[in-house]
């Protein structure tokens, strides 16, 4: 049984003391999520390969058929994948942590502990989907005969990194849409809006090429551009990775983490009056 100490002017440092006395919770809740995501569903586990896929499908469609756009480093379906996987990645990170404050309502309500814990927790979906379409990616390369490069070591740095730029605007939409549920929509547009502005079915090279570098810099203001570089510099496009936007990508992203652990922090003690 957790003991609660409450100490003048200890506040902070005793709550993210806290974090880890509560870590059986952190695991029961992750445990749950995942639990619940695939219940009563016909193909289960299924659908985290299925949505990479036929998205994918779909991009190689529009991008490589009718606008001609086409990769060299590596085959253009391999390419489209692995700019997939990372935002299929932090758009269920987002959308998991967005709601998990108002989907716990009941906790919040009635028992005390970190609430940073709920939208943590609930990134591990994402993480545990991201993990089974790396099996997807592993079979299309060896569709194509394709041997990634030993960079690939680099990759849980990426996916790391994804995690910050995800948790972030999780943090902060989450303790928004406490008081203003409009936000619930706001999430489904940003995830939508998102996908076509990302590097997703098209190299950050493209932007470049046709708008300046200076135009790339202001790109990389997006935090996935800098992760999804990386994971095709980790697959095997060396032309891919390039320091200066990944370092604007990088830096925003941890500019939007601690804008969302602060927010999140300054709300917090609401949360159960207004939920």
């Amino acid at each position: 049984m957790n003991e609660i100490i409450i100490e003048p002017g200890r506040t902070e440092a005793n709550y993210w003391r806290d974090l880890w006395r509560f870590r059986e919770l952190f695991g029961f809740l992750a445990w749950r999520d995942i639990l619940v995501r695939y219940k009563q569903t016909a193909v289960g586990v299924a659908w985290a390969v299925l949505r990479p896929f036929l998205t994918m499908l779909v991009f190689v469609a529009i991008f490589s058929r009718v606008a001609g756009l086409a990769s060299t480093a590596m085959p253009y379906s391999i390419m489209v994948l692995a700019g997939m996987l990372p935002w299929q990645f932090f758009a269920t990170a987002l959308s998991e942590a967005g709601s998990s404050l108002v989907t716990n309502s009941n906790l919040i309500t009635k028992i005390y502990f970190p609430r940073i814990i709920l939208p943590a927790s609930s990134v591990i979906v994402a993480l545990v989907d991201f993990a089974i379409t790396l099996g997807l990616l592993a079979a299309l390369m060896l569709w194509h005969q394709y041997v990634p490069s030993w960079r690939i070591v680099f990759l849980p740095a990426f996916i790391l990194l994804s995690l910050v730029a995800a948790l972030g605007p999780g943090l902060l939409i989450t303790a928004l849409n406490v008081k203003f549920r409009d936000f619930r929509y706001i999430i489904p547009f940003v995830v939508q809006f998102g996908l076509y502005v990302s590097p997703v079915g098209f190299s950050s090279e493209v932007i470049a090429q046709r708008f300046g570098e200076n135009a790339r810099m202001l790109y990389a203001l997006n935090p996935m551009v800098g992760v999804i570089d990386g994971f095709r510099w980790c697959i095997g496009d060396a032309t891919a990775f390039h320091p200066a936007s990944f370092v604007i990508s990088a830096v925003f992203s941890l500019v939007l983490l601690w804008l969302g652990i602060r927010y999140f922090r300054n709300t917090e003690k609401t949360f159960a009056d207004v939920i």
